[in-house]
């Protein structure tokens, strides 16, 4: 039995291509790319997503060597797609990280940090309160499946190809940052305005009675009130995961949809 070249390049490049578009897409997107995910458990994942996905992809492949100049750039826009889908899920949780920081500071909590398992950096307490939230939340819903659907969706409305995204697909990318600190503003909205109208209080019973140290008493009261907006704001909060979810996958869905 003797197969061409022709025939070889094409069985490989109709598991390597979309491979390096799925891989990407698993380094980078939350959940997944969490530091407690050794990238030895991200390949294998990358590899059962892509035996899962790439039988059912209608479209068909180029036949280009993987090494030729071409081949090169498909696998770097491959590499950008996956990455720009991943990269767009984490702008969603690090909204919620922008929240916690915005109420710790409110709170004057701003000095309580821990590690951050998600990113390896120092977060408030708050912060990674909302994270592990954000997490069970978005697992709970299936967001992470909604994700890989999107990036099975993919290859249909974005081919595999020399082309793939432009330069205001990337302004696009980058625009969504802007996003991420109003959507952290909203979220921390309602502990925002309550905890200034405690500091305006404190601040007015100071005036009125300078016996009364704000350093003693103001502090712990905005500490103590601060977790009690925390807890009477996160039902609401869990509503935001849902909303801002849909979103965040909606946009990612419309950034590999070449008509969109």
């Amino acid at each position: 039995m003797e197969f061409s070249i022709a025939e070889i390049t094409g069985a490989l490049g109709s598991y390597l291509w979309p491979f390096f578009r799925i891989a990407a897409m698993v380094m980078v997107a939350p959940i997944f790319s969490s530091n407690f995910v050794s990238a030895r458990a991200r390949l294998l994942l990358a590899l059962a997503v892509s035996m899962v996905i790439i039988p059912g992809i209608s479209t068909d492949m180029p036949v280009v060597d993987p090494l030729s100049a071409t081949g090169l750039l498909i696998i770097a826009q491959q590499i950008l797609i996956g990455a720009c889908m991943g990269f767009i899920l984490q702008l969603l949780f690090n909204a919620f990280i922008v929240a916690g920081q915005i109420i710790a500071m409110q709170m004057g909590l701003g000095f309580a940090s821990m590690v951050d398992p998600q990113n390896g950096v120092m977060v408030p307490v708050i912060s990674q309160l909302y994270l592990v939230m954000v997490t069970l939340i978005f697992v709970t819903i299936d967001g992470h499946l909604v994700l890989i659907q999107v990036m099975s969706e993919s290859f249909s409305t974005m081919p595999v190809g020399p082309n793939g995204l432009t330069a205001t697909d990337f302004r696009d990318v980058a625009a969504q940052a802007s996003w991420m600190y109003a959507a952290g503003v909203i979220i921390a909205l309602p502990a925002i305005g309550s905890l200034m109208m405690v500091n305006l209080a404190f601040g007015i019973l100071s005036r009125a009675a300078p016996q009364i140290s704000p350093f003693s008493i103001g502090f712990p009261m905005t500490i103590i009130l601060g977790f009690v907006i925390i807890m009477v704001t996160l039902p609401l909060v869990g509503e935001h995961i849902v909303d801002m979810s849909d979103t965040m996958l909606q946009t990612a869905r419309l950034l590999v949809t070449q008509d969109g």
